[in-house]
C-alpha cells in the first residue's frame, strides 16, 4: 500500500518526522534528569536517616553507659 503523495506533502511529512523526533529526544532527555532527581532525592534521604539512626544509637550507647557506671558506684 505505497501511496504517493505531492511534493508539499512529501516535505510536510519529512517535517512531521523531524519534530516527532526532536520532541521524543527531549521527552528521553526529560525522564531521564528526572529518573536522576529521584535518586538524588532518595540517595539524601537514606543519609538522613542513617546520621539520625547513628546519632539515636551512640545516645542509647551512652544511656546505657551511664546506667551500668550508676549501678557500680552505688554498689
Amino acid at each position: 500500500m505505497t501511496e504517493t503523495y505531492s511534493k508539499s506533502r512529501q516535505r510536510a511529512e519529512n517535517a512531521f518526522s523531524a519534530v516527532q523526533t526532536q520532541a521524543q529526544f527531549f521527552a528521553k532527555n526529560h525522564a531521564a534528569e528526572e529518573l536522576e532527581a529521584v535518586a538524588q532525592a532518595r540517595d539524601a534521604k537514606t543519609q538522613r536517616l542513617r546520621e539520625a539512626r547513628l546519632a539515636k544509637e551512640s545516645e542509647e550507647r551512652m544511656a546505657a553507659t551511664a546506667v551500668n557506671t550508676a549501678g557500680v558506684k552505688s554498689r
